[in-house]
């Protein structure tokens, strides 16, 4: 279980280091220490550090691999942050003007790869047109953005709709992570990270048939 979370200046600190940490644990305890995967922090560009959206400074493992490439995520992680406030300069908006991140996420997702958005990481889905006629949730505040663009709005903290996951504001990022580890590596596993983060798993996942 290879993760990449795909970092750019202005990303919500939570978005991207909740589901880091959930998956971090999941992949030791999987294999009892053993390494059964990744979890990677990885930009467009090669670069050794982003600066997120409250002046944290995160460092980078790596550059996002090219679709179909060997080095390939079986998931990939979309942070949002600073969508609302449209700064221009580091923020989910910024990068859906600029374009680059847009194109990769519609490169990566016709290609195959499996995509999960946390908060208003769903608005760069949106601009990729990746979320158009597909069932999806973001942010309170950009939830009508999302609508406006194509997507199915559900309303749920998490909504699976196969090779596409999306969850709402910021703290559902760690609800979206802790369902893929038990989708992917067990109840047992997941129950085991929540209970080391003290978390309490209390959100129902939007799948099927569910509808808003």
């Amino acid at each position: 279980m290879n993760i990449d979370i795909l970092l750019y200046d202005g990303f919500d600190e939570l978005d991207g280091i909740g589901p880091y940490e959930v998956f971090d644990y999941a992949l030791d305890y999987a294999a009892g220490g053993d390494r059964v995967g990744r979890v990677r922090y990885v930009t467009l560009g090669d670069r050794d550090q982003v600066t997120a959206s409250h002046g944290t400074r995160v460092g980078v493992d790596g550059v996002l691999a090219a679709p179909r490439s060997a080095d390939v995520p079986d998931l990939l992680v979309v942070p949002g942050g600073g969508w609302n406030a449209r700064d221009e300069e580091a923020s989910a908006w910024a990068e859906a003007r600029k374009g680059d991140v847009p194109r990769a996420l519609a490169d990566h997702h016709a290609a195959g790869t499996r995509i999960a958005s946390v908060c208003t990481g769903s608005m760069l889905l949106a601009e990729a047109g990746v979320t158009d006629g597909r069932r999806a949730v973001t942010h309170a505040s950009a939830i009508d953005e999302l609508r406006e663009s194509g997507a199915e709005v559900v309303d749920a903290r998490v909504v699976d709709d196969g090779d596409l996951l999306t969850a709402g504001g910021v703290t559902s990022g760690i609800d979206l992570a802790l369902y893929l580890v038990e989708r992917e590596l067990g109840a047992e596993i997941a129950d085991r990270v929540a209970t080391t983060i003290e978390y309490e798993r209390r959100y129902e996942v939007a799948r099927g048939a569910d509808r808003a």
